[in-house]
């Protein structure tokens, strides 16, 4: 694997087959050790990213890195990170909401704020097509919620 600080600078690549590669090995490494999350401000920052494959990449490596927040940084950074069930762009919406599936497992303390955030969500705004997707997914995560609680 390459250095992780260069993956990490390379999920900004214009190329995104290369920044994608990239965040697949982040991603993986995320689920076997800590290395990546002392990059989390970097994830934080994506968030507000212009590209939305951008924000996609943050959203996820911030959920696979929740299970190393030993520093609470997702509970700090979590209303920003509710704000993207509803982004602008509906895969964007369905990657945040992919994301609070791990988020849930790793931080029970913020399942209420998550349930609130999922329930309240306003998703008229997307094609009937990818609006049924986003509820579909939402329905996942609200069922392993209740299932789990």
């Amino acid at each position: 694997m390459r250095d992780i600080k260069q993956l990490v600078k390379d999920l900004h690549h214009t190329d995104n087959s290369f920044a994608y590669t990239s965040f697949k090995q982040l991603v993986e490494e995320s689920k076997e050790s800590n290395s990546v999350y002392p990059f989390f401000d970097d994830f934080i920052d994506m968030l507000e990213d212009d590209n939305s494959y951008i924000r996609n990449r943050g959203l996820i490596l911030i959920a696979e890195n929740s299970r190393w927040d030993i520093d609470n940084k997702v509970d700090e950074v979590l209303s920003q990170y509710l704000k993207h069930i509803t982004d602008v762009k509906p895969i964007t919406a369905r990657q945040c909401i992919r994301g609070l599936e791990i988020i849930v497992d790793e931080k029970e303390d913020l399942v209420p704020d998550i349930k609130k955030a999922l329930y309240n969500a306003i998703i008229e705004k997307y094609p009937s097509s990818m609006r049924k997707l986003i509820e579909k997914d939402i329905a996942r995560v609200l069922k392993g919620i209740h299932k789990k609680f």
